[in-house]
């Protein structure tokens, strides 16, 4: 059975006792543990972006009768890829032909272990700015995710591209929002836990289609 990574306002790793109900203290809030589909897309949001706190690192709970000492890892919007700029067909993002820019304002993260995989949640909210040019009415917010290790030679343990569309106005101002629900890696080593990060980013090459397959001969 799934155990819930439980948030702490420590990022220290701390050993607890197996408990028969498990809590999640998300942001430095606690909130009782509620079946993922029995939760809203408005009831997860809260969960994950419960308080003005930035960021904590939430210690993982491998179940009775010892406990993990792995850690939830931290958010970093990954260095040029906060913003998302768009201008006018053939013209630069800048100035009198920008019509809109996007960017990410918080982030914050749930994980849970089981048999050896880490799940996670990753929540990422921010807003889209109308720019001279004018705004679209819809605007797709291309974004990606990734679990790297870093090192020497960083690698890539998980990645993957999502999309969310928002309605504007010519002259708005409007927040997005997103969670990715489905990244999971393989639980790493305690020596190894310190070194894992997860990106997220602005991406806008998860716009284009995917290539089709080649029919086969």
């Amino acid at each position: 059975m799934a155990q819930e990574i439980e948030r702490v306002p420590s990022r220290h790793r701390i050993a607890r006792a197996a408990r028969a109900t498990v809590a999640v203290a998300i942001c430095g809030t606690v909130l009782a543990a509620t079946p993922a589909w029995s939760q809203s897309i408005t009831d997860r949001f809260k969960s994950l972006f419960g308080s003005s706190e930035k960021d904590q690192a939430p210690a993982v709970s491998n179940g009775p009768p010892v406990e993990s000492e792995l850690t939830c890892p931290s958010v970093t919007v990954r260095s040029g890829a906060s913003t998302y700029a768009v201008g006018l067909p053939g013209k630069e993002a800048s100035g009198s032909d920008l019509r809109y820019q996007a960017v990410i304002s918080r982030t914050a993260r749930e994980c849970n272990l089981n048999t050896g995989v880490i799940t996670a949640k990753i929540g990422i909210q921010g807003r889209i700015i109308a720019g001279p040019a004018g705004a679209p009415t819809s605007v797709d917010v291309p974004l990606r995710v990734a679990v790297v290790q870093e090192g020497v030679s960083p690698k890539t343990v998980f990645t993957k591209a999502y999309r969310t569309s928002v309605s504007m106005q010519p002259d708005g101002s409007v927040p997005f929002s997103l969670v990715a629900e489905d990244v999971a890696y393989p639980a790493p080593s305690v020596s190894d836990n310190d070194a894992y990060v997860f990106y997220v980013g602005f991406d806008p090459q998860a716009l284009k289609p995917e290539p089709k397959a080649r029919k086969r001969k």
